[in-house]
Parts: structure tokens; C-alpha cells; sequence
């Protein structure tokens, strides 16, 4: 008899029905056939053994099961349940009525329980466009496929659980979520404050600047200085999500099986902060089945590379392209996948090796040869893709005995709420173009062209702070942000200044001056 059951091939974002058909006759053996990878190939295993500790009978016949389109690779486990309920109804142990109306996935465990998959998401989006009835997943994730509208979800533990519902001896519900209420009261919760930062008003005020432009930031001090601390409330005072944003993030999480249990759509923007011992394949995405890499799992929010010039600097190189196009293509002999990576690059740096240049209550060691060489570890290409560059120093003890709380996260993101929407209205008719810091040169000519006098302080900073011709735009595009801020038309010259004292590390003295 043959039988035909429904699931799906995930390659990246990209998403594919597979017809999984399946034949028993007179034999013995068992074909498996599809362009499968392991996992799929030792899917029979794991099967064979589910079967007979959940009290279903397997052929002892000749099954031949066939994963349809045959050249479409099909990567994973979690073409273990629709193989299994294909197997069973092939064999006459089941109706077939159902089979149609449903697209499978899950895991066995030899026990026939089911275990969660990667890339339930994805999958749900393509049943609910190919017009299924419903999809059927492990328990574990039913709040993730639930997302999706318009879609019956049944989240089943078990093998027999399934093939029950599918013959109408089970009396299961679709998972009811309303998903959206949630993703809507958990947008702004968030456990670090600015508040709790003493002091740093003008690295605060660096990171608003950076937050309403969507610009790159990197911060160098001493030790102790609050580098990392701040870092970690950057996504509070981010714009939330929007309901898109959050449903591309939650795609691709799940396509990394990053998801916990119980998370529907993700309703904070991401902060990733690898470790600057990661390889390149764990930083832009990859592997012999390529998966999203850090900087794709930081789309839509910040990635964070704490202590920048200790990362391998082929490592930091791979970073220069996604920057730049906000999207990283992984090419393999047969197929190419692509993941999107739009997201805020945030990094901090110690000054020199000891870490104490610029330090008043250390003496630094380093001589200026040495600082010029642990700076020069991050590429000029890289730094040109930094529009703020932010020295900080250690607050006293003094000054954090006696500070008062600073502001809270909460009033700083709605300026920065603010600063983005007038972006979004003025970069409406520019297709890919949010906020100021993705504006190219046209634009910049358009939106954020100084007067005659902002003309000759810029000419002159670049003079005396031998500053490099690549930080002429970037001024422009962070005064656009300042003015904005301002809620101005125009750029200022009081924009330009503030807008020039963040370029402190393209100054050719830098390193030179006494400690």
C-alpha cells in the first residue's frame, strides 16, 4: 500500500514541503530514499524501537520510503514523525482520511515520545500559506509554531498521541495563545537601568546618540571603567520591536534551535556577546549544515565584542561585509544560504596591553609604540564602519558615594523613540533605509548638508585633530542624529562639535599624550 504524509525541509530560511511517500510489499529490507542527511538515514533506528515500546506494529515487509522533491537535501530529526505515521498507515495500522490536512515534524525517542525540533517556526509560516488544516509538532514547540495566525497547532508528546488524533480517537485541541498579548507586556521589561549607572553622563549620552541613529559605537578605558556595564542596557533604551522585526528574530533563533520551551515570538531586541576567543564560523554563521552564526542571532539588536582587540583579527575582518550590507550569504558547493544580520555593532577596548593609559589613579607602562600596536589590532576598514568613538574613565569613589540615581532607561528611550520616527518619515521613499546611520552618500548630501559655518569648524577639526577623511561622513550622519534629537531640521554647529568630540580615536596624537 502506498501512504502519503507532509513535512517540510528547512535550509536555512528557506522553506520546503516534503512528500514523504512510503510503500509496503512482500521483502524484507527497508529503503530510505530523498537525499537525506545522517540523522534522516538513522531515522529507521529510532523508529523501529519507538514502535515497540509504544504497541505498534512494524512490517515485517518491505518498506520502501521515498522523501520528495529527491534532490532537495533534508537535514535533521525531524522528519522522524511523519516517516513513522507514513510507515504505520502503509502497514494498514492507521486511517488515512487525515493524512492530507496536516504537515508533521518531530523527533522519536526510543520511547515514542517526541522531542523538540529546530526551525518550528518557519515551517508553521509555510503550512499556514500552503492552506494545511493544521500542524502537528512536540509538545516543546507548540508556543513557538502557535505564532502563527490562522493555523491550527497541536503540540503531542508522544508517537501514539499522534497517530490517535490523526484517527479520531483523540479528543485534542489546538493550542489557543494569544501571542501577541504577550509580546506586547514583554517588550519593556527589562532588568538593568541606566539608573544604576554613577556618573558617565557623556558615555551615557554617546549611547542615546548611538541608540536614535542605529550607529556603531566603541568605547576604550581602563578596567573597572563601566564599559560592559553600560553595554548591557543598550537594548533597553533601543526602540521595541516591531511585530515584523519580531517575528524575522524569532525565525531565525528557532532555526538555531536557540528557543527555550516555553518562548513564543521574541519581544526584546537580541544582545549577543561572544567571547573574542569565537572562530569566523561561529561569528558570521556556517558549518557543514550551515546555521546563523552571532551576528545573524544579533538581527535586530546589538552585537557586543567586549575587549575588541583580544579577538583574532581575521576573526574581526569577516565583520566588515555583513556591516556593510546587513545580510550574509554562506556558499557551499551545491547551494547557497543566506541569513539576515541588521544589528548594532557595540564593542569596547582597553587603551594599551596594561590597560590603564588615560588612567589618573594608575600609571600606564605601555610606551606610544605599544598603544599605537594594540590599537592597529582593529583594521582602519573596520573603524571606518564606527560612526562614535567614546573615551570613558573610571568614576571615584567619591563621585559614586555621593551621586544621585541617573536617569532611567525608560525616559532615555522615549527620546530615542522619538528620534527614530522622525528617521522613519524622512527615509519613508528609501527602500531599506530606517535611520540615519544606514544613509548613504546621496543622502547625506540631501539630509545632512551643514551651513558655511558648519562647513569651517569641520574643516578646521579636521585640521587640528588630524582627523582621517573617512570620519567626514560619519560626523555628518551623528550630528543628523544630535539634530534630530534636538528635534532641528537643520544641523547646528552645536550638533558638529558634539558630533567631532566622537571621533577622539581617528586624532593622530592619540596615543602620544602623557598618561
Amino acid at each position: 500500500m502506498l501512504v502519503k504524509t507532509y513535512s517540510a525541509a528547512v535550509n536555512g530560511l528557506d522553506v520546503n514541503v516534503v512528500t514523504i511517500e512510503t510503500s509496503v510489499e512482500m521483502g524484507q529490507n527497508l529503503i530510505l530514499t530523498g537525499l537525506g542527511d545522517e540523522a534522516v538515514r538513522e531515522s529507521q533506528s529510532r523508529i523501529r524501537t519507538a514502535f515497540g515500546y509504544s504497541n505498534l506494529k512494524f512490517p515485517n515487509k518491505a518498506v520502501t520510503i521515498n522523501l520528495s522533491p529527491a534532490n532537495l537535501r533534508k537535514v535533521g530529526s525531524g522528519f522522524d514523525l511523519p516517516i513513522a505515521v507514513s510507515i504505520l498507515a502503509a502497514n494498514e495500522g492507521m486511517p488515512t482520511d487525515h493524512l492530507g490536512e496536516y504537515l508533521l515534524m518531530g523527533e522519536l525517542g526510543l520511547d515514542g515520545r517526541l522531542k523538540p525540533v529546530k526551525g518550528a517556526l518557519p515551517v508553521a509560516i509555510l503550512a499556514r500559506k500552503q492552506k494545511y488544516k493544521g500542524f502537528i509538532v512536540p509538545k516543546a514547540n507548540q508556543y513557538e509554531a502557535a505564532v502563527v495566525n490562522n493555523l491550527d497547532v497541536y503540540g503531542m508528546e508522544t508517537l501514539l498521541d499522534v497517530v490517535q488524533f490523526l484517527s479520531d480517537q483523540s479528543d485534542a485541541k489546538p493550542l489557543v495563545f494569544d501571542t501577541r498579548k504577550v509580546f506586547y507586556e514583554q517588550q519593556y521589561k527589562f532588568d538593568l537601568d541606566f539608573a544604576d549607572v554613577k556618573g558617565q553622563e557623556n558615555v551615557k549620552r554617546a549611547m542615546e546618540v548611538a541608540a536614535a541613529g542605529g550607529h556603531n559605537l566603541i568605547m576604550v578605558g581602563p578596567p573597572g571603567s563601566g564599559k560592559s556595564m553600560m553595554a548591557k542596557r543598550l537594548p533597553g533604551i533601543l526602540p521595541p520591536l516591531s511585530l515584523a522585526e519580531s517575528l524575522e528574530t524569532t525565525q531565525i533563533h528557532s532555526v538555531a534551535g536557540k528557543l527555550a520551551a516555553d518562548t513564543s515570538l521574541i519581544s526584546q531586541r537580541p544582545f549577543r556577546a561572544p567571547h573574542h576567543t569565537i572562530s569566523q564560523v561561529a561569528l558570521v554563521g556556517g558549518g557543514a549544515t550551515p546555521q546563523p552564526g552571532e551576528i545573524s542571532l544579533a538581527h535586530n539588536g546589538v552585537l557586543f565584542a567586549d575587549e575588541l582587540p583580544e579577538f583574532n583579527k581575521a576573526t574581526l575582518e569577516v565583520l566588515r561585509q555583513p556591516l556593510e550590507d546587513r545580510k550574509i550569504t554562506i556558499a557551499r558547493a551545491k547551494y547557497t544560504v543566506d541569513f539576515p544580520c541588521s544589528f548594532m555593532f557595540v564593542a569596547s577596548a582597553n587603551p594599551c596591553p596594561c590597560g590603564y593609559y588615560g588612567d589618573p589613579s594608575h600609571n600606564c607602562i605601555c610606551t606610544p609604540s605599544q598603544r599605537h600596536r594594540y590599537m592597529a589590532k582593529i583594521s582602519g576598514p573596520l573603524m571606518d564602519r564606527v560612526d562614535i568613538q567614546c573615551e570613558i574613565l573610571p568614576v571615584p569613589f567619591k563621585d559614586i558615594s555621593q551621586a544621585q540615581p541617573g536617569e532611567k532607561s525608560e525616559v532615555i528611550r522615549e527620546r530615542v523613540i522619538k528620534a527614530r520616527k522622525i528617521q522613519e518619515e524622512r527615509y519613508k521613499g528609501f527602500k531599506g533605509i530606517h535611520c540615519n546611520a544606514q544613509m548613504t552618500e546621496s543622502m547625506i548630501r540631501e539630509f545632512a548638508q551643514p551651513d558655511a559655518t558648519g562647513v569651517e569648524m569641520l574643516r578646521m577639526a579636521m585640521e587640528r585633530m588630524s582627523l582621517s577623511a573617512r570620519a567626514y561622513n560619519r560626523i555628518l550622519k551623528v550630528a543628523r542624529t544630535i539634530a534630530d534629537l534636538d528635534g532641528s531640521q537643520s544641523l547646528q554647529v552645536h550638533h558638529l562639535a558634539e558630533a567631532i568630540s566622537y571621533r577622539n580615536l581617528d586624532r593622530g596624537d592619540w596615543a602620544e599624550r602623557g598618561n
